[in-house]
Protein backbone atom coordinates (compact mmCIF):
# COMPACT_ATOMS: atom_id res chain seq x y z
CA UNK A 1 0.00 0.00 0.00
CA UNK A 2 1.41 3.40 -0.97
CA UNK A 3 1.65 6.27 1.47
CA UNK A 4 -1.29 8.23 0.05
CA UNK A 5 -3.66 5.27 0.42
CA UNK A 6 -2.44 4.69 3.98
CA UNK A 7 -2.98 8.35 4.93
CA UNK A 8 -6.40 8.34 3.28
CA UNK A 9 -7.48 5.20 5.16
CA UNK A 10 -6.21 6.61 8.45
CA UNK A 11 -8.08 9.88 8.00
CA UNK A 12 -11.28 8.11 6.94
CA UNK A 13 -11.08 5.73 9.93
CA UNK A 14 -10.26 8.60 12.32
CA UNK A 15 -13.16 10.69 11.05
CA UNK A 16 -15.50 7.68 11.34
CA UNK A 17 -14.34 6.93 14.89
CA UNK A 18 -14.75 10.58 15.86
CA UNK A 19 -18.23 10.68 14.32
CA UNK A 20 -19.31 7.48 16.08
CA UNK A 21 -18.05 8.84 19.38
CA UNK A 22 -19.80 12.18 18.89
CA UNK A 23 -23.12 10.58 18.00
CA UNK A 24 -23.11 7.55 20.32
CA UNK A 25 -20.58 7.74 23.15
CA UNK A 26 -20.11 11.50 23.64
CA UNK A 27 -16.89 10.86 25.54
CA UNK A 28 -13.80 13.12 25.53
CA UNK A 29 -12.63 13.01 21.94
CA UNK A 30 -9.38 11.07 22.34
CA UNK A 31 -10.91 8.50 24.68
CA UNK A 32 -13.89 8.13 22.38
CA UNK A 33 -11.64 7.52 19.37
CA UNK A 34 -9.73 4.81 21.25
CA UNK A 35 -12.98 3.18 22.34
CA UNK A 36 -14.49 3.31 18.85
CA UNK A 37 -11.30 1.89 17.30
CA UNK A 38 -11.08 -0.79 19.99
CA UNK A 39 -14.71 -1.75 19.41
CA UNK A 40 -14.00 -1.97 15.69
CA UNK A 41 -10.94 -4.13 16.35
CA UNK A 42 -12.93 -6.50 18.55
CA UNK A 43 -15.65 -6.70 15.87
CA UNK A 44 -13.00 -7.57 13.27
CA UNK A 45 -11.60 -10.32 15.49
CA UNK A 46 -15.08 -11.77 16.15
CA UNK A 47 -16.03 -11.69 12.46
CA UNK A 48 -12.73 -13.33 11.55
CA UNK A 49 -13.33 -16.13 14.04
CA UNK A 50 -16.86 -16.66 12.74
CA UNK A 51 -15.80 -16.51 9.08
CA UNK A 52 -12.05 -17.11 8.86
CA UNK A 53 -12.25 -17.41 5.10
CA UNK A 54 -12.84 -13.67 4.78
CA UNK A 55 -9.33 -12.91 6.04
CA UNK A 56 -10.57 -9.67 7.59
CA UNK A 57 -8.25 -9.73 10.62
CA UNK A 58 -5.27 -10.57 8.42
CA UNK A 59 -6.02 -7.57 6.16
CA UNK A 60 -6.34 -5.16 9.09
CA UNK A 61 -3.21 -6.61 10.74
CA UNK A 62 -1.26 -6.19 7.50
CA UNK A 63 -2.39 -2.58 7.24
CA UNK A 64 -1.40 -1.76 10.84
CA UNK A 65 1.89 -3.64 10.54
CA UNK A 66 2.73 -1.76 7.34
CA UNK A 67 2.21 1.51 9.21
CA UNK A 68 4.82 0.38 11.78
CA UNK A 69 3.33 2.10 14.83
CA UNK A 70 6.60 2.42 16.78
CA UNK A 71 8.61 4.41 14.19
CA UNK A 72 5.50 6.37 13.12
CA UNK A 73 5.16 7.66 16.67
CA UNK A 74 8.76 7.84 17.91
CA UNK A 75 10.25 9.13 14.63
CA UNK A 76 7.27 11.07 13.30
CA UNK A 77 4.28 12.26 15.26
CA UNK A 78 6.00 12.60 18.64
CA UNK A 79 8.07 15.65 17.71
CA UNK A 80 5.00 17.58 16.58
CA UNK A 81 2.82 16.44 19.48
CA UNK A 82 5.43 17.34 22.09
CA UNK A 83 6.06 20.73 20.51
CA UNK A 84 2.34 21.49 20.40
CA UNK A 85 1.97 20.48 24.04
CA UNK A 86 4.98 22.48 25.24
CA UNK A 87 3.89 25.50 23.20
CA UNK A 88 0.83 25.93 25.42
CA UNK A 89 2.42 25.50 28.85
CA UNK A 90 3.11 28.48 31.09
CA UNK A 91 6.84 28.39 31.83
CA UNK A 92 6.48 30.62 34.89
CA UNK A 93 4.11 28.18 36.57
CA UNK A 94 6.35 25.32 35.49
CA UNK A 95 9.45 27.00 36.95
CA UNK A 96 7.63 27.74 40.21
CA UNK A 97 7.14 23.98 40.65
CA UNK A 98 10.49 22.89 39.24
CA UNK A 99 11.46 20.64 42.15
CA UNK A 100 8.33 18.46 42.22
CA UNK A 101 8.44 18.20 38.42
CA UNK A 102 12.17 17.44 38.33
CA UNK A 103 11.93 14.80 41.06
CA UNK A 104 8.87 13.14 39.49
CA UNK A 105 10.44 13.13 36.01
CA UNK A 106 13.77 11.68 37.17
CA UNK A 107 13.83 9.94 40.55
CA UNK A 108 10.13 9.10 40.31
CA UNK A 109 10.56 7.39 36.93
CA UNK A 110 13.59 5.42 38.13
CA UNK A 111 11.92 4.33 41.37
CA UNK A 112 8.78 3.30 39.51
CA UNK A 113 10.89 1.36 36.99
CA UNK A 114 12.37 -0.83 39.72
CA UNK A 115 9.09 -1.22 41.66
CA UNK A 116 7.16 -2.19 38.53
CA UNK A 117 9.98 -4.44 37.35
CA UNK A 118 10.11 -6.33 40.65
CA UNK A 119 6.33 -6.82 40.81
CA UNK A 120 6.16 -8.01 37.20
CA UNK A 121 9.16 -10.32 37.67
CA UNK A 122 7.73 -12.06 40.74
CA UNK A 123 4.11 -11.81 39.58
CA UNK A 124 4.74 -13.53 36.25
CA UNK A 125 6.90 -16.15 37.93
CA UNK A 126 4.01 -16.90 40.32
CA UNK A 127 1.75 -17.36 37.27
CA UNK A 128 4.19 -19.82 35.72
CA UNK A 129 5.36 -17.32 33.09
CA UNK A 130 8.85 -16.34 34.31
CA UNK A 131 10.89 -13.81 32.40
CA UNK A 132 14.47 -12.55 32.99
CA UNK A 133 14.65 -9.70 35.51
CA UNK A 134 16.26 -7.35 32.99
CA UNK A 135 13.21 -7.66 30.71
CA UNK A 136 10.91 -7.00 33.67
CA UNK A 137 12.94 -3.84 34.30
CA UNK A 138 12.59 -2.89 30.63
CA UNK A 139 8.82 -3.17 31.05
CA UNK A 140 9.06 -1.00 34.15
CA UNK A 141 10.94 1.66 32.17
CA UNK A 142 8.48 1.75 29.28
CA UNK A 143 5.33 1.84 31.43
CA UNK A 144 6.52 4.24 34.16
CA UNK A 145 6.53 7.60 32.29
CA UNK A 146 3.20 9.37 31.98
CA UNK A 147 2.32 9.96 28.36
CA UNK A 148 2.23 13.69 27.46
CA UNK A 149 -0.19 13.15 24.59
CA UNK A 150 -2.75 11.26 26.68
CA UNK A 151 -2.27 13.40 29.79
CA UNK A 152 -2.43 16.82 28.13
CA UNK A 153 -5.35 15.70 25.98
CA UNK A 154 -7.39 14.85 29.08
CA UNK A 155 -6.22 17.90 31.05
CA UNK A 156 -7.70 20.17 28.39
CA UNK A 157 -11.20 18.93 29.19
CA UNK A 158 -11.35 18.89 33.00
CA UNK A 159 -11.29 21.15 36.06
CA UNK A 160 -8.19 21.07 38.25
CA UNK A 161 -6.31 23.65 40.36
CA UNK A 162 -3.58 25.35 38.28
CA UNK A 163 -0.80 24.38 40.71
CA UNK A 164 -1.68 20.71 40.26
CA UNK A 165 -2.16 21.12 36.51
CA UNK A 166 1.35 22.57 36.21
CA UNK A 167 2.85 19.56 38.02
CA UNK A 168 0.96 17.03 35.90
CA UNK A 169 1.69 18.83 32.62
CA UNK A 170 5.34 19.51 33.42
CA UNK A 171 6.02 15.97 34.54
CA UNK A 172 4.32 14.46 31.49
CA UNK A 173 6.37 16.64 29.12
CA UNK A 174 9.74 15.74 30.65
CA UNK A 175 9.43 12.24 32.06
CA UNK A 176 8.84 10.55 28.73
CA UNK A 177 12.27 11.77 27.59
CA UNK A 178 13.82 10.49 30.83
CA UNK A 179 11.85 7.23 30.52
CA UNK A 180 13.16 6.66 26.99
CA UNK A 181 16.73 7.23 28.25
CA UNK A 182 16.22 4.74 31.11
CA UNK A 183 14.72 2.26 28.63
CA UNK A 184 17.74 2.62 26.32
CA UNK A 185 20.10 2.10 29.25
CA UNK A 186 18.31 -1.08 30.35
CA UNK A 187 18.25 -2.50 26.82
CA UNK A 188 21.96 -1.65 26.55
CA UNK A 189 22.65 -3.46 29.83
CA UNK A 190 20.79 -6.50 28.54
CA UNK A 191 22.91 -6.46 25.38
CA UNK A 192 26.14 -6.08 27.35
CA UNK A 193 25.41 -9.05 29.57
CA UNK A 194 25.09 -6.93 32.70
CA UNK A 195 28.78 -6.20 33.37
CA UNK A 196 28.73 -3.84 36.37
CA UNK A 197 31.54 -1.48 35.29
CA UNK A 198 30.27 -1.25 31.73
CA UNK A 199 26.73 -0.76 32.99
CA UNK A 200 27.65 2.21 35.21
CA UNK A 201 29.70 3.91 32.49
CA UNK A 202 27.06 3.25 29.87
CA UNK A 203 24.24 4.58 32.05
CA UNK A 204 26.15 7.76 32.95
CA UNK A 205 27.20 8.42 29.36
CA UNK A 206 23.72 7.87 27.94
CA UNK A 207 22.02 10.02 30.56
CA UNK A 208 24.53 12.86 30.17
CA UNK A 209 24.48 12.84 26.38
CA UNK A 210 20.81 12.16 25.86
CA UNK A 211 19.11 14.18 28.60
CA UNK A 212 21.49 17.09 29.20
CA UNK A 213 22.66 17.28 25.58
CA UNK A 214 19.09 17.20 24.33
CA UNK A 215 18.13 20.06 26.63
CA UNK A 216 21.07 22.20 25.47
CA UNK A 217 20.32 21.49 21.81
CA UNK A 218 16.65 22.35 22.29
CA UNK A 219 17.51 25.67 23.94
CA UNK A 220 20.02 26.67 21.25
CA UNK A 221 17.70 25.70 18.38
CA UNK A 222 14.76 27.40 20.08
CA UNK A 223 16.73 30.61 20.55
CA UNK A 224 17.82 30.64 16.89
CA UNK A 225 14.19 30.14 15.87
CA UNK A 226 13.17 32.93 18.27
CA UNK A 227 15.57 35.34 16.54
CA UNK A 228 14.20 34.29 13.14
CA UNK A 229 10.61 34.81 14.30
CA UNK A 230 11.48 38.22 15.70
CA UNK A 231 12.98 39.36 12.37
CA UNK A 232 9.82 38.80 10.28
CA UNK A 233 6.10 39.50 10.53
CA UNK A 234 4.42 37.00 8.26
CA UNK A 235 2.31 34.30 9.87
CA UNK A 236 2.90 31.76 7.07
CA UNK A 237 6.68 32.07 7.34
CA UNK A 238 6.56 31.96 11.13
CA UNK A 239 4.40 28.83 11.15
CA UNK A 240 6.90 27.20 8.78
CA UNK A 241 9.74 28.20 11.13
CA UNK A 242 8.03 26.49 14.08
CA UNK A 243 7.34 23.40 11.99
CA UNK A 244 10.99 23.31 10.94
CA UNK A 245 12.05 23.76 14.57
CA UNK A 246 9.85 20.94 15.89
CA UNK A 247 10.87 18.40 13.27
CA UNK A 248 14.42 19.59 12.63
CA UNK A 249 15.60 19.66 16.25
CA UNK A 250 14.10 16.20 16.86
CA UNK A 251 15.81 14.76 13.77
CA UNK A 252 19.12 16.44 14.63
CA UNK A 253 18.97 15.21 18.22
CA UNK A 254 18.31 11.65 17.04
CA UNK A 255 21.24 11.76 14.61
CA UNK A 256 23.51 13.04 17.40
CA UNK A 257 22.21 10.38 19.83
CA UNK A 258 20.63 13.02 22.06
CA UNK A 259 17.13 13.01 23.52
CA UNK A 260 14.77 14.22 20.82
CA UNK A 261 11.77 14.49 23.18
CA UNK A 262 13.65 16.67 25.68
CA UNK A 263 15.07 18.86 22.89
CA UNK A 264 11.61 19.45 21.39
CA UNK A 265 10.03 20.20 24.77
CA UNK A 266 12.70 22.79 25.65
CA UNK A 267 12.36 24.42 22.22
CA UNK A 268 8.56 24.43 22.48
CA UNK A 269 8.61 25.98 25.94
CA UNK A 270 10.95 28.74 24.75
CA UNK A 271 8.84 29.59 21.69
CA UNK A 272 5.54 29.24 23.57
CA UNK A 273 6.59 31.67 26.27
CA UNK A 274 9.23 34.03 24.84
CA UNK A 275 8.49 33.69 21.14
CA UNK A 276 4.74 34.10 21.37
CA UNK A 277 5.00 37.12 23.66
CA UNK A 278 8.02 38.93 22.25
CA UNK A 279 8.55 37.85 18.64
CA UNK A 280 5.07 37.85 17.10
CA UNK A 281 2.32 40.29 16.26
CA UNK A 282 -1.18 39.59 17.55
CA UNK A 283 -2.26 38.44 14.08
CA UNK A 284 0.66 36.03 13.74
CA UNK A 285 0.24 34.71 17.28
CA UNK A 286 -3.46 33.93 16.74
CA UNK A 287 -2.85 32.18 13.44
CA UNK A 288 0.12 30.22 14.73
CA UNK A 289 -1.66 29.02 17.86
CA UNK A 290 -4.75 28.03 15.89
CA UNK A 291 -2.59 26.10 13.43
CA UNK A 292 -0.88 24.14 16.21
CA UNK A 293 -4.19 23.59 18.00
CA UNK A 294 -5.76 22.05 14.89
CA UNK A 295 -2.63 20.02 14.08
CA UNK A 296 -2.48 18.75 17.64
CA UNK A 297 -6.10 17.59 17.57
CA UNK A 298 -5.74 15.81 14.22
CA UNK A 299 -2.49 14.05 15.18
CA UNK A 300 -3.91 13.10 18.58
CA UNK A 301 -6.93 11.56 16.88
CA UNK A 302 -4.78 9.53 14.48
CA UNK A 303 -2.50 8.35 17.29
CA UNK A 304 -5.34 7.19 19.51
CA UNK A 305 -7.01 5.47 16.56
CA UNK A 306 -3.78 3.52 15.99
CA UNK A 307 -3.71 2.53 19.66
CA UNK A 308 -7.21 1.08 19.29
CA UNK A 309 -6.35 -0.72 16.05
CA UNK A 310 -3.29 -2.38 17.59
CA UNK A 311 -5.70 -4.81 19.30
CA UNK A 312 -6.01 -6.69 15.99
CA UNK A 313 -2.24 -7.11 15.74
CA UNK A 314 -1.31 -7.96 19.34
CA UNK A 315 -2.10 -11.54 20.23
CA UNK A 316 -4.25 -12.20 23.28
CA UNK A 317 -4.76 -15.29 25.39
CA UNK A 318 -5.56 -16.26 28.95
CA UNK A 319 -1.86 -15.98 29.76
CA UNK A 320 -1.70 -12.53 28.19
CA UNK A 321 -4.78 -11.38 30.11
CA UNK A 322 -3.24 -12.53 33.40
CA UNK A 323 0.03 -10.81 32.52
CA UNK A 324 -1.98 -7.68 31.74
CA UNK A 325 -3.63 -7.83 35.16
CA UNK A 326 -0.21 -8.09 36.82
CA UNK A 327 0.99 -5.17 34.68
CA UNK A 328 -1.94 -2.97 35.74
CA UNK A 329 -1.36 -3.67 39.44
CA UNK A 330 2.39 -3.07 39.04
CA UNK A 331 1.80 0.14 37.07
CA UNK A 332 -0.48 1.60 39.76
CA UNK A 333 1.75 0.55 42.67
CA UNK A 334 4.80 1.94 40.88
CA UNK A 335 3.00 5.23 40.33
CA UNK A 336 1.94 5.40 43.98
CA UNK A 337 5.54 4.73 45.05
CA UNK A 338 6.92 7.44 42.76
CA UNK A 339 4.39 10.12 43.75
CA UNK A 340 4.45 9.10 47.42
CA UNK A 341 8.24 9.33 47.66
CA UNK A 342 8.32 12.78 46.06
CA UNK A 343 5.45 13.97 48.25
CA UNK A 344 7.29 12.73 51.34
CA UNK A 345 10.50 14.52 50.33
CA UNK A 346 8.79 17.83 49.57
CA UNK A 347 6.04 17.73 52.20
CA UNK A 348 7.75 20.27 54.47
CA UNK A 349 8.44 22.74 51.66
CA UNK A 350 4.75 23.30 50.94
CA UNK A 351 5.28 22.50 47.24
CA UNK A 352 2.40 20.03 47.22
CA UNK A 353 -1.19 21.21 47.14
CA UNK A 354 -3.55 19.19 49.28
CA UNK A 355 -4.91 16.36 47.13
CA UNK A 356 -2.15 16.72 44.53
CA UNK A 357 -0.90 13.20 45.25
CA UNK A 358 -4.25 11.68 44.29
CA UNK A 359 -4.39 13.78 41.12
CA UNK A 360 -0.84 12.84 40.13
CA UNK A 361 -1.38 9.12 40.73
CA UNK A 362 -4.68 8.80 38.88
CA UNK A 363 -3.82 11.46 36.30
CA UNK A 364 -0.57 9.74 35.33
CA UNK A 365 -1.99 8.28 32.12
CA UNK A 366 -0.05 5.94 29.86
CA UNK A 367 -0.32 6.03 26.09
CA UNK A 368 1.26 5.50 22.71
CA UNK A 369 4.86 5.98 23.83
CA UNK A 370 4.63 2.89 26.04
CA UNK A 371 3.21 0.82 23.16
CA UNK A 372 5.86 2.14 20.76
CA UNK A 373 8.68 1.26 23.17
CA UNK A 374 7.22 -2.21 23.73
CA UNK A 375 7.16 -2.75 19.97
CA UNK A 376 10.82 -1.69 19.82
CA UNK A 377 11.94 -4.34 22.33
CA UNK A 378 14.60 -6.64 20.83
CA UNK A 379 13.29 -10.08 19.82
CA UNK A 380 13.11 -12.44 22.78
CA UNK A 381 10.80 -15.04 24.27
CA UNK A 382 9.50 -12.41 26.69
CA UNK A 383 8.57 -9.82 24.05
CA UNK A 384 5.12 -11.13 22.96
CA UNK A 385 3.96 -11.41 26.58
CA UNK A 386 5.31 -7.97 27.53
CA UNK A 387 3.77 -6.43 24.41
CA UNK A 388 0.33 -7.79 25.29
CA UNK A 389 0.74 -6.73 28.93
CA UNK A 390 1.77 -3.21 27.82
CA UNK A 391 -1.24 -2.87 25.55
CA UNK A 392 -3.68 -4.03 28.23
CA UNK A 393 -2.16 -1.64 30.79
CA UNK A 394 -2.27 1.31 28.35
CA UNK A 395 -5.90 0.67 27.35
CA UNK A 396 -6.83 0.40 31.05
CA UNK A 397 -5.08 3.70 31.74
CA UNK A 398 -6.73 5.57 28.88
CA UNK A 399 -10.23 4.20 29.32
CA UNK A 400 -10.56 3.56 33.07
CA UNK A 401 -8.31 6.29 34.47
CA UNK A 402 -9.18 8.76 31.73
CA UNK A 403 -12.94 8.30 32.10
CA UNK A 404 -12.91 8.50 35.89
CA UNK A 405 -10.30 11.25 36.32
CA UNK A 406 -12.83 14.08 36.37
CA UNK A 407 -14.87 12.30 39.06
CA UNK A 408 -11.75 11.60 41.15
CA UNK A 409 -10.62 15.22 40.89
CA UNK A 410 -14.07 16.54 41.76
CA UNK A 411 -14.14 14.41 44.90
CA UNK A 412 -10.61 15.53 45.75
CA UNK A 413 -10.88 19.26 45.06
CA UNK A 414 -14.64 19.87 44.98
CA UNK A 415 -15.96 22.23 42.32
CA UNK A 416 -13.33 24.86 42.99
CA UNK A 417 -10.92 23.66 40.33
CA UNK A 418 -9.95 25.79 37.38
CA UNK A 419 -11.30 24.95 33.93
CA UNK A 420 -8.28 24.32 31.75
CA UNK A 421 -10.33 24.75 28.58
CA UNK A 422 -9.69 28.48 28.39
CA UNK A 423 -7.22 31.21 27.43
CA UNK A 424 -4.21 29.83 25.63
CA UNK A 425 -5.73 26.42 25.96
CA UNK A 426 -3.25 24.28 27.85
CA UNK A 427 -2.39 23.66 31.47
CA UNK A 428 -1.47 26.98 33.03
CA UNK A 429 -2.28 28.72 29.77
CA UNK A 430 -1.71 32.42 29.51
CA UNK A 431 -1.72 33.68 25.94
CA UNK A 432 -4.47 35.25 23.94
CA UNK A 433 -7.84 33.74 23.23
CA UNK A 434 -6.86 30.95 20.91
CA UNK A 435 -7.74 27.72 22.71
CA UNK A 436 -5.60 24.66 22.62
CA UNK A 437 -8.53 22.34 22.74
Amino acid sequence: MDIFDAIALLLVATALAGYVNHRLFRLPHTIGVVLAALAGSIAVILVDRASPGLGLAASVSAFVNDLDFGPVLLDGLLSLLLFAGALHVDLDRLAARKWPIALLATGGVMLSTFVVGAIVFYGLAALGQPIPFIWALAFGALISPTDPVATLGILKTIHVPPTVAAKIAGESLFNDGVGVVVFIVIIGVAASGGDAEHTALFAGEVFLLEAVGGGVLGFVAGYVAFLALKSVDDHLIEILITLALATGVYALASSLHLSGPIAVVIAGLLIGNQGVDRAMSDHTRDNLLRFWELSDEIMNSILFLLIGLEAVVIGFSTEAALAGAVAIVAMLIGRIAAVGSVTFVLRRTGDFTKGAGVALVWGGLKGGISVALALSLPPSEAKPLLLSATYIAVVFSILVQGLTLQRVLRRTFGDGGIDLHNGHGGPGAKHGSSGHG
